[in-house]
């Protein structure tokens, strides 16, 4: 008989959490990338600018409190968090991009292009291969900065965010492998296949939190005592392209929404939302939002060529704009170090 795991939300505290202590007056500073595929190249080049300009080319989750990530911004969260620069996590979509979306020929385009309509239109092997490369065997327990990382879990139909052990009450995740759940926040239903492990079956946190500031605000803000005018959010898009709804969009039908579509005016609904209730939480002064201009021709998640060619000089003009502003807000002092808590009920222990 095959193992039925319980559902995830079934160990969620009842309680408010007990908030831990944060320093008086200390600004809480909160870094979240949204997904977008290859195109996690503009938040990493906009990162990398950074780091060289205003910080000595020091890793920028150094200046950081929490990062939060989603499918391909979970990449980079996680290995800023694993210790990388963000200089170092643009190089992973320079020289791994190209292998985990192989380019084809015409004839192997229009093929791959059929199989999609009924089949995920990448293998998953090679994505998994490249991130146990850059991640290993390491764990989350050893997360350098706290981190929020959105994935879905599909046997249940839920949400399922990991999380570092920040409080004493999040315990499930600390064993987890830094590459796995990279591999589960990024199982973009449709380009790639949903990933099965422990009887769960986990897709891309993409589906109901691509863009996952909200998650983080609200965590930091559960977690730790902080004025809510004290936390500073620093919110990295990937880009989204122009929408609208035409005459023929109007109409409606399932052709004319297919899913391309329909996720595209979701996933920027959610962004847009999530924005919202951020700035009304925290205070719009307090939340930056760096995007790249919309474009009625967005790069598309998999297309590799245009996205290295392009975003790091997106990524560059929007420093030459916005740099000091950020600088003024989140890099005029570290962060303080981050340790991992111990669970708060000994029956937790490696829970």
């Amino acid at each position: 008989m095959n193992y039925v795991p319980p559902r995830r939300s079934d160990g969620t505290s009842q309680t408010t959490r007990v908030r831990q202590p944060w320093p008086v007056d200390r600004p809480f500073r909160i870094l979240t990338i949204d997904g977008g595929g290859i195109r996690g190249v503009f938040p990493a080049a906009y990162l990398a600018e950074l780091e060289q300009r205003f910080v000595s080319g020091a890793s920028i989750a150094e200046y950081f409190d929490m990062i939060a990530g989603t499918s391909t911004g979970g990449i980079i969260a996680l290995a800023l968090a694993y210790g990388l620069t963000a200089k170092e996590a643009l190089a992973i979509y320079q020289d791994r991009g190209p292998r985990i979306f192989p380019s084809r020929q015409r004839l192997g385009v229009l093929a791959r292009n059929l199989r999609w309509i009924m089949r995920p239109k990448y293998n998953s092997a090679p994505l998994k291969n490249e991130l146990l490369q850059v991640f290993g065997d390491a764990v989350l327990d050893a997360a350098t900065t706290r981190l929020v990382i959105p994935s879905f879990e599909g046997r249940y139909g839920e949400p399922f965010i990991y999380k570092t052990p920040h409080h004493p009450d999040y315990q499930k995740d600390r064993h987890q492998r830094f590459a796995h759940v990279a591999l589960h926040t990024t199982a973009a239903p449709s380009y790639f296949p949903g990933v099965e492990v422990d009887g769960y079956i986990m897709l891309d946190g993409g589906v109901w939190a691509n863009n996952p500031v909200m998650n983080a605000v609200v965590d930091a803000l559960a977690c730790f005592d902080i004025p809510r005018e004290n936390v500073r959010v620093l919110s990295l898009g990937t880009g989204e392209a122009t929408f609208t709804v035409n005459e023929q969009a109007k109409e409606g039908g399932a052709v004319t929404w297919a899913w391309r579509r329909a996720f595209d005016a979701a996933a920027r609904a959610q962004s847009k939302n999530a924005l919202g209730q951020a700035y009304l939480l925290v205070g719009k002064p307090n939340v930056v939002r760096i995007d790249p201009p919309e474009s009625d021709q967005a790069i598309q998640m998999d297309d590799v060529t245009r996205a290295l060619r392009g975003l790091p000089l997106v990524a560059r003009s929007l420093v030459e704009g916005s740099g000091h502003h950020v600088e003024a807000l989140f890099l005029k002092e570290r962060a303080l170090p981050f340790l991992p808590c111990a669970p708060a009920h000994p029956r937790d222990r490696g829970s």
